[in-house]
């Protein structure tokens, strides 16, 4: 067999679904050596290293020192679209921010692999809090635990309800 007969079998292989799945398998091994609230500790510093990369990117692009909750909302949204998620908003007043998503940006590999949801949970959580002050991420359902999508909750100010809180940083202020 030529390398020519080779490169045209249909093995569905290309970065994005090469990287999607290098993700998967490390955060199942993760799920599988230290357990699911560990690998999600891991995730989620990784999570808040992205989200203060993508916050820096809009405020710059924006030409703005702080997002307002409009700006906030928006970003959330299109940053999600911006890499193959299809979140939207559900509902928004001055105390949370509700979204919907019918896509995760880690396609199918994400299913079973619920510590993969912190990216979301701590990106969220880091652009709402440095830009509003406070954030609780509150992660209602999710394509990961096998819903039809995710409903998101971003709570702007202190609540009782579950999720994970986040606040600005000191130095941000």
């Amino acid at each position: 067999m030529s390398d020519r007969s080779i490169a045209s079998v249909p093995v569905p292989l290309d970065r994005d679904v090469f990287l999607r799945s290098l993700i998967r398998e490390l955060a199942g091994t993760l799920e599988d050596v230290v357990g699911l609230p560990e690998a999600e500790g891991y995730i989620s510093v990784v999570g808040a290293s992205i989200g203060e990369l993508i916050d820096g990117q809009y405020k710059a692009a924006l030409a703005t020192p702080r997002l307002d909750r409009a700006q906030v909302r928006d970003v959330l949204v299109d940053l999600k679209r911006r890499i193959q998620g299809d979140f939207y908003v559900i509902e928004e007043s001055a105390d949370r921010i509700v979204l919907g998503n019918r896509a995760c940006p880690f396609g199918d590999k994400v299913i079973g692999r619920t510590s993969m949801c912190m990216m979301t949970s701590n990106v969220f959580g880091f652009i709402a809090a440095e830009n509003l002050g406070y954030a609780k991420v509150e992660l209602q359902e999710t394509i990961a635990r096998g819903h039809p999508g995710c409903r998101v909750l971003v709570h702007l100010k202190p609540t009782d309800s579950e999720g994970r809180e986040y606040v600005r940083r000191a130095a941000a202020r």
